[in-house]
């Protein structure tokens, strides 16, 4: 062929300066274009070959990366369709700008690397970033062919002329620039193949690894072992997702969840494998793993791929924000390999996909739910957290949840919505007809408040997760205006289930007032005030408690759901003292200087209950206990 020079068909020299200092930060991706390049072409001709378009041997399609560290350069090379001279000029050197201004007006719109090359079909040019020249050398697969050779160094000039393949292919070859020596580097390259290629469709391969393999035995008979180099292939070609659900035993899943976290020690709780080809194409596998009891929403844990070649794990736009616990890889075509993020946003097939795999695991959830309750409920404290966040968080998956949505009482007993309601609705109501669910975020620290609920036979669910105080509000409002949630340290317990019955106080109306005012004395604080009731001799003789509302609303300020000013509120208790028990009747009778150390003893023990006795107060009340005794 005739060598032939000329200029790349753009219309503004800016275009490298563009491509080598804006997306400086993005610079490791230029491998991941061209090797997707490469695969590219080498699934090409295989379509051709099946399709009896092309009547050679396919053979081995292997992408071969290839480093020299002396020579400086990394080549990519495939055994695909090639190029000739002709389509060089087509394919390589005819981009398609309209000119500087336009390009640098669109410029100023992109967000990242990515969105630049997907915009502008810059994927080779990519190549650009790390390198100061670039050479192509390739065979078409077309009969009679010839092989062409190109180079540019980063101006917009290059050269063709006849090339040395003897193979149908193509290998680029880049001459890496100083700023980018990183690249020249045998780790960083597995490290960036690692991460963009590791599930590429057609082998890729990069060098020579050492291994061990049998090689006979020793005189003593045992067997010995010689190293030998093997070629060192990076990526799986058949990953799980891309297998039909029926191939595929629970080990080949649990082996592939360790493929992709080889690091995790725990095995995930169940799965979903997702397979979609209307009306977008999505497949993938995504795994639930265990999850902590606390708000650690572990992003970066979902892996976007299109056609198995990894995109991002930012998958905030295409994922539910509640879904962003699970863990695994989606997998879609429709979603372009350069994304970007304000793509994600305005993409009607995002948002298909987003709602498709929240009905997805909603159903999944169900069906096991409905298959299997006991399984679903020794599982309950993984996955519970994920469960209550969706419900906040998503509308169209709380619908669906509400059916296998779980409460849990002091017992461990589990029940769903209805099932709890029809428990409690005849004795947990009060005398304007509300049916009251107690319950607390502290089973040990709240157990004086616990026990004397139950031994009413009042039923107590166990709320104690980060996102409960917010939960407890949506059980509520689901529930209807009849429905009420309490805590049971909320006030005392006639309070919290007001029936009709009344209980008349053995206190006159002097000694109500005089009580008030020994133990106003003897507590001293602001934030604490005292009311005299009449409740059942039984019952404590003094019980602290603060207001429910005002404490939910301190909750979820501390946790951001509430309104900012509320966390900071000082804390308001309300300190009850029981006028109908016999301690009360000694106060009065005792001494002064006695009556208030019965009273600030009564009220210690108060807040010893509730674990708010501590310091020098909890040592004066030691200390105060042994006079006592």
């Amino acid at each position: 062929m005739q060598d032939e020079k000329g200029t790349i068909s753009i219309h503004t020299e800016n275009i490298f300066p563009v491509i080598k200092k804006f997306l400086y930060s993005d610079n490791e991706i230029f491998l991941r274009e061209l090797v997707s390049n490469a695969v590219d072409a080498s699934q090409k001709i295989k379509r051709l070959g099946s399709l009896g378009q092309f009547n050679g041997e396919v053979g081995d399609l292997t992408v071969n990366v290839r480093l020299d560290e002396e020579a400086k350069t990394i080549t990519i090379s495939d055994q695909g369709i090639g190029m000739t001279a002709e389509e060089i000029k087509k394919y390589i050197n005819q981009i398609a700008f309209s000119g500087a201004t336009e390009f640098m007006e669109k410029f100023k719109e992109a967000n990242d690397a990515n969105e630049i090359i997907g915009r502008f079909g810059l994927g080779f040019y990519s190549a650009f970033m790390v390198a100061d020249k670039v050479e192509i050398d390739s065979l078409s697969y077309q009969d009679g062919a010839e092989p062409a050779h190109w180079t540019c160094d980063g101006s917009t000039s290059y050269e063709i002329s006849s090339g040395t393949r003897k193979e149908r292919g193509t290998d680029v070859i880049l001459h890496i620039n100083e700023e980018s020596a990183e690249f020249l580097n045998n780790a960083r390259i597995q490290q960036i193949l690692d991460k963009y290629c590791k599930f590429l469709p057609v082998p890729v391969q990069f060098g020579m690894k050492s291994t061990s393999e049998p090689d006979g035995e020793d005189e003593e008979g045992k067997p010995k072992y010689k190293t030998v180099e093997v070629p060192n292939l990076v990526n799986n070609t058949q990953p799980a997702w891309t297998k039909a659900p029926s191939e595929l035993s629970d080990q080949d899943y649990l082996d592939f969840y360790h493929e992709l976290y080889p690091q995790s020690m725990d095995e995930p709780l169940f799965w979903i494998h997702l397979n979609v080809d209307y009306p977008f194409n999505l497949t993938g596998i995504l795994y639930f793993p265990k999850i902590k009891n606390e708000l650690e929403i572990q992003r970066n844990k979902i892996q976007l791929y299109s056609r198995q070649v990894f995109i991002t794990d930012e998958v905030k736009d295409i994922v539910p924000e509640f879904l962003m616990l699970l863990q695994g890889v989606i997998d879609s075509p429709d979603i372009p390999l350069n994304v970007s993020r304000s793509f994600l946003q305005a993409d009607g097939n995002v948002k298909k996909i987003n709602n498709y795999i929240t009905k997805k695991v909603a159903d999944k959830l169900n069906d096991i739910f409905k298959s299997d309750r006991s399984g679903f409920e020794a599982k309950w404290n993984d996955i519970n957290l994920f469960i209550k966040y969706g419900m906040l968080s998503d509308e169209k998956f709380a619908e669906k949840a509400n059916d296998f949505c779980l409460l849990d009482n002091v017992d461990g007993a589990h029940f769903t919505f209805k099932e709890y309601y029809e428990k409690v609705k005849d004795l947990q109501v009060d005398k304007d007809g509300n049916v009251v669910y107690l319950y607390t975020q502290d089973q040990a620290g709240q157990d004086s408040y616990i026990q004397p609920a139950k031994a009413k036979g009042y039923d107590v669910l166990n709320l104690d997760g980060p996102l409960d105080t917010h939960f407890a509000g949506y059980v509520e409002q689901k529930g209807g205006e009849k429905l009420q949630l309490k805590r049971v340290d909320a006030d005392v317990l006639d309070k919290l289930i007001a029936k009709d019955e009344t209980v008349e106080l053995v206190l006159s109306e002097e000694e109500s007032k005089k009580t008030s005012e020994v133990f106003e004395k003897a507590i001293s604080r602001t934030d604490m005030k005292v009311e005299v009731d009449a409740l059942s001799a039984d019952d404590f003789p003094v019980s602290v408690t603060v207001d429910e509302f005002m404490r939910r609303m301190k909750d979820m300020a501390k946790t951001g759901g509430g309104m900012g000013f509320y966390g900071t509120l000082p804390d308001n208790y309300k300190v009850t003292v029981n006028g109908n028990h016999p301690l009360i009747k000694r106060i009065l009778e005792a001494p002064d200087e006695q009556a208030g150390q019965l009273a600030k003893q009564a009220f210690d023990l108060a807040l010893l209950s509730r674990g708010l006795l501590t310091g020098s107060e909890l040592t004066a009340f030691v200390k105060r206990s042994v006079n006592l005794i």
